[in-house]
């Protein structure tokens, strides 16, 4: 069986992002979103998600500075500035996250990386390419300084559907959001690029069509536990 995990990253980072990722979930194929809670938006992001139980909302550390400033022997600090957002995300959502990444991937750092595992396995929460879930990252419109967003349109995603999700369970990220003056970051066009695919009934037919089953990291642990091939 397949089964596919939609989440966005960058809950929080800004009004727009928060409604576009809302719409990516309400009208689209979006299952799951990841949250910044330190970003402008991350109060009204929590409150947002409240209204839409079947979102699961995970943890997107962002230690991106924190990590550009660590001395030889600063690492406590990158520990103890994970463990604070992890904190904050509690006190925001009122309960400890679904799932565990980061922003720009920087628990793959070798700095990080054991942090970052202590802390999903202290909790019991699945971290990206650390878990049962393969992660897919080819949705996305940015390379080589260039937008492209014929690659992020709904036929291409359409594409990656039929040709790169396989057995077991998958993540596919993204990014849907709305442009607004509060966004930071050169990921702009992009964004409603992305969202506008997301939400396209093609997606839909072709899920059906191809076998591929829907799901959030609400529901992960309960299919592992019923279903331990799922994860071969």
């Amino acid at each position: 069986m397949k089964y596919l995990i939609v989440n966005a990253d960058d809950f929080g980072a800004s009004h727009g992002v928060n409604r576009g990722i809302l719409e990516a979930h309400l009208r689209g194929i979006l299952t799951s979103a990841s949250l910044m809670v330190n970003a402008p938006a991350s109060e009204e992001a929590a409150m947002l998600s409240r209204a839409v139980p079947g979102l699961s909302v995970g943890l997107h550390a962002d230690l991106e500075t924190k990590l550009r400033d660590l001395r030889a022997q600063a690492d406590q600090g990158l520990a103890e500035g994970l463990r604070e957002q992890f904190r904050r995300f509690e006190e925001l959502m009122g309960r400890a996250p679904t799932h565990l990444d980061s922003h720009h991937n920087v628990h793959r750092h070798h700095r990080a990386r054991p942090f970052f595992l202590d802390l999903a396995q202290r909790h019991g929460l699945p971290l990206r390419e650390h878990s049962p879930v393969r992660y897919f990252s080819k949705f996305y419109g940015q390379w080589g300084g260039a937008t492209h967003l014929e690659h992020i349109s709904a036929e291409s995603l359409a594409r990656m559907l039929k040709t790169e999700i396989v057995e077991g369970i998958t993540e596919l990220s993204c990014h849907p959001g709305y442009v607004d003056p509060d966004h930071r970051g050169s990921y702009r066009a992009e964004r409603e690029a992305e969202l506008r695919a997301l939400c396209d009934p093609l997606l839909r037919r072709v899920l059906l069509e191809q076998g591929i089953e829907l799901i959030s990291y609400h529901e992960l642990g309960n299919l592992l536990a019923s279903q331990p091939a799922v994860v071969k």
